[in-house]
Protein backbone atom coordinates (compact mmCIF):
# COMPACT_ATOMS: atom_id res chain seq x y z
CA UNK A 1 0.00 0.00 0.00
CA UNK A 2 1.38 3.58 -0.90
CA UNK A 3 1.87 6.02 2.16
CA UNK A 4 -1.46 8.11 2.68
CA UNK A 5 -2.44 11.31 4.40
CA UNK A 6 -4.86 10.78 7.63
CA UNK A 7 -6.68 13.34 9.33
CA UNK A 8 -7.10 12.73 12.94
CA UNK A 9 -9.53 14.99 14.73
CA UNK A 10 -9.20 15.15 18.03
CA UNK A 11 -10.13 17.62 21.18
CA UNK A 12 -9.78 17.42 24.89
CA UNK A 13 -11.40 14.72 26.68
CA UNK A 14 -10.98 12.55 23.30
CA UNK A 15 -10.87 8.68 24.37
CA UNK A 16 -7.39 7.37 24.85
CA UNK A 17 -6.89 4.36 22.98
CA UNK A 18 -9.42 5.55 20.25
CA UNK A 19 -6.96 7.98 19.17
CA UNK A 20 -3.73 6.81 20.24
CA UNK A 21 -3.65 3.59 18.61
CA UNK A 22 -4.94 5.17 15.70
CA UNK A 23 -2.11 7.69 15.82
CA UNK A 24 0.67 5.37 16.05
CA UNK A 25 -0.55 2.59 14.07
CA UNK A 26 -1.48 4.57 10.94
CA UNK A 27 2.21 5.52 10.87
CA UNK A 28 3.51 2.38 11.86
CA UNK A 29 1.79 1.26 8.78
CA UNK A 30 3.24 3.94 6.56
CA UNK A 31 0.95 6.85 6.59
CA UNK A 32 1.50 9.93 7.32
CA UNK A 33 -1.17 10.83 10.20
CA UNK A 34 -2.09 14.63 11.24
CA UNK A 35 -3.56 14.85 14.81
CA UNK A 36 -5.51 18.43 14.90
CA UNK A 37 -8.01 19.99 17.07
CA UNK A 38 -9.68 23.10 16.62
CA UNK A 39 -8.10 26.50 18.65
CA UNK A 40 -5.07 24.43 19.23
CA UNK A 41 -1.80 24.45 17.26
CA UNK A 42 1.22 21.92 16.69
CA UNK A 43 2.93 21.04 19.46
CA UNK A 44 0.21 21.95 22.11
CA UNK A 45 -1.79 18.78 23.38
CA UNK A 46 -5.03 17.72 24.22
CA UNK A 47 -5.76 15.81 27.23
CA UNK A 48 -7.57 12.10 26.72
CA UNK A 49 -9.98 10.35 28.98
CA UNK A 50 -9.36 6.61 29.54
CA UNK A 51 -12.99 5.05 29.32
CA UNK A 52 -13.45 1.36 30.57
CA UNK A 53 -15.85 -1.60 31.26
CA UNK A 54 -16.05 -2.20 34.57
CA UNK A 55 -19.33 -4.10 35.42
CA UNK A 56 -21.65 -0.45 35.61
CA UNK A 57 -24.70 0.27 33.56
CA UNK A 58 -22.24 2.76 31.00
CA UNK A 59 -18.65 3.12 31.17
CA UNK A 60 -16.38 5.02 33.81
CA UNK A 61 -13.74 7.58 33.07
CA UNK A 62 -10.45 8.09 33.66
CA UNK A 63 -8.32 11.59 32.92
CA UNK A 64 -5.40 9.75 30.58
CA UNK A 65 -2.65 11.29 28.45
CA UNK A 66 -0.82 14.44 27.05
CA UNK A 67 -1.55 13.84 23.73
CA UNK A 68 0.62 16.03 21.43
CA UNK A 69 -0.86 17.75 18.23
CA UNK A 70 1.76 17.50 14.89
CA UNK A 71 -0.70 19.85 13.12
CA UNK A 72 -2.59 22.95 12.96
CA UNK A 73 -5.80 22.66 12.15
CA UNK A 74 -6.58 26.28 11.07
CA UNK A 75 -3.79 25.58 8.69
CA UNK A 76 -5.25 22.16 7.14
CA UNK A 77 -7.23 21.67 3.53
CA UNK A 78 -9.17 18.77 3.78
CA UNK A 79 -8.38 17.82 -0.21
CA UNK A 80 -5.17 17.28 0.57
CA UNK A 81 -5.97 14.24 2.84
CA UNK A 82 -6.61 10.81 1.88
CA UNK A 83 -8.83 10.00 4.73
CA UNK A 84 -10.67 10.94 8.12
CA UNK A 85 -10.76 9.30 11.36
CA UNK A 86 -12.87 10.79 14.23
CA UNK A 87 -12.36 8.90 17.81
CA UNK A 88 -14.95 9.16 20.16
CA UNK A 89 -14.98 10.07 24.17
CA UNK A 90 -16.63 13.27 25.02
CA UNK A 91 -14.68 15.46 22.18
CA UNK A 92 -17.29 15.07 19.46
CA UNK A 93 -20.02 16.67 21.84
CA UNK A 94 -18.25 20.17 21.17
CA UNK A 95 -16.15 19.42 18.07
CA UNK A 96 -19.29 19.30 16.63
CA UNK A 97 -20.31 22.56 17.17
CA UNK A 98 -17.79 24.10 15.05
CA UNK A 99 -19.23 24.92 11.71
CA UNK A 100 -15.31 24.31 10.49
CA UNK A 101 -15.38 20.83 11.60
CA UNK A 102 -18.68 20.10 9.56
CA UNK A 103 -17.39 21.71 6.80
CA UNK A 104 -14.42 19.27 6.82
CA UNK A 105 -16.36 16.49 7.69
CA UNK A 106 -18.60 17.03 4.83
CA UNK A 107 -15.67 17.13 2.37
CA UNK A 108 -14.75 13.66 2.97
CA UNK A 109 -18.18 12.27 1.91
CA UNK A 110 -18.70 14.64 -1.00
CA UNK A 111 -15.44 13.20 -2.11
CA UNK A 112 -15.93 9.50 -1.35
CA UNK A 113 -13.04 9.45 0.82
CA UNK A 114 -12.78 7.08 3.83
CA UNK A 115 -14.08 7.98 7.20
CA UNK A 116 -14.17 6.27 10.06
CA UNK A 117 -15.99 6.67 13.54
CA UNK A 118 -15.90 4.51 16.53
CA UNK A 119 -17.60 5.33 20.20
CA UNK A 120 -19.25 8.94 19.82
CA UNK A 121 -17.29 10.36 16.48
CA UNK A 122 -20.78 9.52 15.10
CA UNK A 123 -21.81 13.02 16.85
CA UNK A 124 -19.80 14.88 14.34
CA UNK A 125 -21.09 13.09 11.25
CA UNK A 126 -24.50 13.61 12.75
CA UNK A 127 -24.40 17.28 12.80
CA UNK A 128 -22.81 17.28 9.74
CA UNK A 129 -25.81 16.37 8.00
CA UNK A 130 -23.83 13.16 6.12
CA UNK A 131 -26.03 10.89 7.79
CA UNK A 132 -29.14 10.08 6.10
CA UNK A 133 -29.70 7.04 4.78
CA UNK A 134 -26.21 5.67 5.77
CA UNK A 135 -25.72 2.32 8.24
CA UNK A 136 -23.69 3.10 11.14
CA UNK A 137 -22.69 1.86 14.15
CA UNK A 138 -21.44 4.03 17.56
CA UNK A 139 -21.40 3.50 21.71
CA UNK A 140 -25.03 1.89 22.37
CA UNK A 141 -26.87 4.82 23.98
CA UNK A 142 -26.29 7.03 20.51
CA UNK A 143 -28.56 4.28 18.46
CA UNK A 144 -31.79 7.17 18.94
CA UNK A 145 -29.61 9.83 17.59
CA UNK A 146 -28.51 7.69 14.85
CA UNK A 147 -31.89 7.09 13.79
CA UNK A 148 -33.14 10.39 14.15
CA UNK A 149 -30.28 11.42 11.85
CA UNK A 150 -32.04 9.42 9.52
CA UNK A 151 -29.63 6.57 9.29
CA UNK A 152 -30.21 2.56 10.09
CA UNK A 153 -28.73 1.23 13.21
CA UNK A 154 -25.93 -1.40 13.08
CA UNK A 155 -25.95 -3.56 16.03
CA UNK A 156 -22.45 -4.08 18.06
CA UNK A 157 -21.94 -7.28 19.04
CA UNK A 158 -21.76 -8.05 22.82
CA UNK A 159 -17.57 -7.07 23.02
CA UNK A 160 -18.17 -4.02 21.21
CA UNK A 161 -15.27 -5.24 18.94
CA UNK A 162 -16.97 -5.40 15.92
CA UNK A 163 -17.25 -2.63 12.79
CA UNK A 164 -19.27 -1.64 10.12
CA UNK A 165 -18.48 -0.81 6.39
CA UNK A 166 -20.99 1.11 4.75
CA UNK A 167 -19.19 2.70 1.06
CA UNK A 168 -16.55 4.90 2.50
CA UNK A 169 -17.51 5.21 6.14
CA UNK A 170 -16.62 2.27 8.65
CA UNK A 171 -17.98 2.35 12.09
CA UNK A 172 -17.46 0.92 15.50
CA UNK A 173 -18.94 1.34 19.16
CA UNK A 174 -15.86 1.75 21.64
CA UNK A 175 -12.43 1.54 21.81
CA UNK A 176 -12.38 -2.81 21.84
CA UNK A 177 -13.35 -2.31 17.98
CA UNK A 178 -10.25 -0.66 17.30
CA UNK A 179 -8.43 -3.70 15.54
CA UNK A 180 -11.82 -4.24 13.33
CA UNK A 181 -12.51 -0.14 12.70
CA UNK A 182 -8.98 1.01 11.81
CA UNK A 183 -8.28 -2.43 10.22
CA UNK A 184 -10.92 -1.66 7.80
CA UNK A 185 -10.05 1.76 7.38
CA UNK A 186 -7.03 0.72 5.95
CA UNK A 187 -8.03 -1.39 3.35
CA UNK A 188 -10.71 1.18 1.57
CA UNK A 189 -7.85 3.70 1.87
CA UNK A 190 -6.21 1.39 -0.28
CA UNK A 191 -9.56 1.88 -3.20
CA UNK A 192 -9.49 4.76 -5.21
CA UNK A 193 -11.82 7.69 -4.65
CA UNK A 194 -12.29 11.22 -6.30
CA UNK A 195 -10.22 13.74 -5.66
Amino acid sequence: MASKKILLLVGDYVEDYEAMVAFQMFQAAGHVVHAVCPDKTAGQTVITSIHDFEGEQTYSEKRGHHFRLNATFAEIRPEDYDGLVIPGGRAPEYLRLNPRVLAVTRSFFERHKPVAVICHGPQVLMAAGVLKGRTCMAYPPLRPDIENAGARWAEPNEALDNAHIDANLVSGAAWPANPAVYGAFLKLLDRPTDR
